[in-house]
Parts: C-alpha cells; structure tokens; sequence
C-alpha cells in the first residue's frame, strides 16, 4: 500500500500516464483533417451570429479520442475531455462543457451518414479497397433505460439480447464501407438491397459475399445486373423444391448467360474471404459498436456511425503509418 501511495504522489509518474494517454491518440489526427464539418449548415453560427465557443472538427477529434479510449456517453466524454492535454491534444481551446458536448452530438446526428461517407471516400482513395466485398449483420446491445431499444434473439450466439442491429459491408483490412442501423440483426431485405446500393456506389468489387440470409432472388440479380458476382449459400428452406446446388448465383448464372460459367472449387475458394468481414465487425466493437449507452433511436445510431468512422480513421491511420499486421492500433 505504502508503494501505490508513494508512486501516486509522484508528480513526474502521473504526469507521464496522463501524457501518454493523451497522446496515444495522436497519430489518429496526423493523417486526416476534418475541416469539411464545417460546410455543413447545421455547425453553421446562430441566426443571432453566435459562433461556437468549440469547432466542430475540434470536438470530433474529442470524440474519436474517447471512444479509442472506450469512453462513451456524454458525461464520460465530459469528464474524459476535462483532462487538459486530452483537450488540448484534440485541437480545442478549453475543456467543453457538457451541454456543448451533447449540443454537437444532437447537431452530428443530421449529417453522421454524410461524414462517414467521406471518410469512406478517403479511405477509397488510398487504395484500401480491394475486389471482394462482404455483407454481414451484428447484434448492438443496448443499456436497459434506452426505451428505442427491443429484446432480439442473435442465432449465431443462440442468446437474446437487449438492443439493435447494424448491416455492415466491408472490405479491404477490416474498412466498412456501407452501413445501415437496424431495430434487430436480421435485416429485412429493404435493408439488404439499400446498403448493398451504398457499397457499389463507391467502387464496383468483382465479389460480393454473403451468409445465407441473402439467398434473396433481387439482390443477386441486382449484383448480377451491374457485373458482380454475387455469393451466398443457397437455402433450400426457402422452397419446397430444392435446387441440386450450393450457392445461388449458380442458378442465377444460368438464367443471366449461357456462356458463364463458374467452378465451385473457385465459388469455395472465395466463400472463405467472408471471415473478413466478420473481422470488420469485431474492431467496429472495439471502436465502439457493440454496446451503445445513449439514449433513444437516434442518438444511438450516431454513436454506432462515430464508431464505424473511428474504425475508418484508425485503419488510414494504420495505412498512411505503414504498421504491420499486430502492430495496427486497432
């Protein structure tokens, strides 16, 4: 005990640890501005011509840093942000107040689909992306008090949980590149179709890749239609005739052109890629995704997008810093 006292009262030590935290973060901030927040209206100054006391860009690197730091929730994001080098080292003038905390994440919420596409973009332009993309829902547990929230059963953990769901695309090293929030983890096939049309929208891969859940007819023929190949196990629930097939697009090849022809071994082969995005969703957790503390719908949704654009930051950050594999930061 006598120890633990003695190096608390170290001045230098505490001074070390804070330092250290702070700016185990930094890196983050090195590669990517943010100053394209500040063309969104909603930051835009009061009618009265109030400016903001804190910049948007300012308090979303605050953001990033807590959540990289597995702080969450206004309060904690408050408090975390008190501390004089964490704000400092976030750009910010001053530590925050907790109403200019929550104002900015109330005011995020109008254009966080927005901000995550164009981290999306700059993730595309560094080449991250590669040829295959893969579809995959996860379960978001929720805090008891968020009455938005809904008991859902997760087939893969075979357990109920409390909360939501969110559809990811993702590609490349662990980059979500499409994303939908959802009530539950099974998404509807509205939601399927909607972020798979969000996914193509930024590049066009050769392989989309998914579980058999998107055995649907509409979202292979779409893939299909704007020339990629689209995988998923075929689900012979889904007719009381069953085909004398593995995957879908085998038959729906077959309807599409005669003169395509497709290799199961090679349909296997790349199958097995879709771990990838099962990857994707564990480091979108530990940015925070998998368990939101805020309350309502909405600004739950915000927090799963702030943790889906922590991951694209740390992965540009692990790129433009050239880590290797178990070096990354995330």
């Amino acid at each position: 005990m006598s120890n633990t006292t003695a190096t608390l009262q170290d001045v230098g030590s505490v001074n070390d640890f804070l330092n250290a935290a702070a700016t185990e973060t930094v890196p983050l901030f090195e590669h990517l501005e943010f100053e394209f927040l500040l063309e969104y209206d909603v930051f835009a100054p009061s009618g009265r011509g109030r400016t903001r006391v804190h910049e948007p860009p300012d308090l979303f690197r605050g953001f990033l840093h807590c959540y990289y730091k597995d702080v969450y929730g206004t309060r904690p994001v408050t408090r975390e942000l008190q501390h004089s080098l964490v704000w400092y080292y976030c750009g910010l003038d001053k530590p925050p107040s907790r109403d200019t905390v929550d104002r900015f994440l109330t005011d995020l919420e109008h254009v966080i689909d927005d901000v995550f596409k164009r981290l999306v973009e700059q993730a595309a332009c560094r080449g991250l992306l590669d040829s295959t993309y893969s579809i995959d829902s996860t379960h978001i547990e929720a805090v008891q008090y968020n009455d938005a929230a809904s008991w859902n059963y997760d087939p893969t953990a075979e357990e109920h949980y409390y909360g939501f769901g969110c559809t990811i695309v993702s590609t490349g090293p662990k980059i979500p590149i499409a994303a939908e929030f959802t009530q539950s983890k099974q998404a509807d096939q509205e939601t399927a179709m909607r972020v798979t049309c969000d996914a193509l929208a930024v590049d066009t891969p050769i392989w989309m890749l998914g579980d058999s859940a998107y055995d649907i007819l509409n979202w292979h023929d779409h893939l299909l239609a704007a020339g990629v190949v689209p995988i998923a196990p075929y689900n012979p629930r889904n007719t009381d005739d069953p085909l004398d097939i593995e995957y879908r697009v085998e038959d729906r090849i077959t309807e599409h052109s005669e003169e395509v022809l497709l290799k199961q071994s090679i349909l296997d082969e790349t199958y097995n890629h879709r771990i990838g995005v099962e990857r994707t969703n564990d480091a979108v957790k530990d940015c925070g995704l998998g368990h939101v503390r805020a309350r309502g719908r909405v600004h739950a949704r915000t927090e799963v997008f702030v943790a889906l654009c922590l991951r694209l930051v740390v992965a540009i950050t692990n790129y433009e810093r050239g880590n290797e594999p178990g070096c990354e930061m995330l």
